[in-house]
């Protein structure tokens, strides 16, 4: 009959952990890689600098060309490196009331009808007015 010792079963466990970890981490690479990467080359950056806030540059496409970009601006001005920096643009949102008063869109993007009260309100001037939200909540806007 053959003895097995528990320190055989030590050396199999510890290989089992090793090569899942070696896995995980080969797998957080690869995803995270390819997300950022598509990320930097598909956004907009905007240069600015730090010490005033000042924007040198808006609209430069991919994170390279915006690192090119920023080194060049900060050349040309005797700038130090940490005076020039780079961010992604943000897209910007409209919200309030559509031009034709028919729609309401808030801060996070979500529309909804505007409804206005059928009598006029002489100490505000105007009706009063609001709209109703996806999930049926009324909100007033005056």
């Amino acid at each position: 009959m053959v003895s097995v010792s528990s320190r055989d079963y030590k050396h199999v466990a510890q290989r089992i952990l090793s090569i899942m970890q070696e896995q995980r981490s080969r797998n957080r690479n690869t995803t995270q890689g390819q997300c950022v990467d598509h990320l930097a080359e598909e956004s907009t950056f905007y240069i600015y600098r730090t010490d005033t806030n000042a924007v040198l540059a808006r609209g430069v496409q991919g994170f390279d060309a915006a690192k090119e970009k920023a080194n060049q601006l900060r050349k040309s001005q005797g700038l130090k490196w940490d005076m020039v920096k780079f961010k992604v643009e943000r897209a910007q949102k409209p919200f309030g009331v559509s031009s034709d008063g028919k729609l309401f869109t808030n801060a996070n993007g979500q529309q909804g009808r505007m409804d206005y009260a059928r009598n006029y309100n002489p100490s505000k001037g105007k009706r009063f007015s609001g709209y109703y939200d996806q999930q049926g909540n009324y909100h007033d806007l005056d």
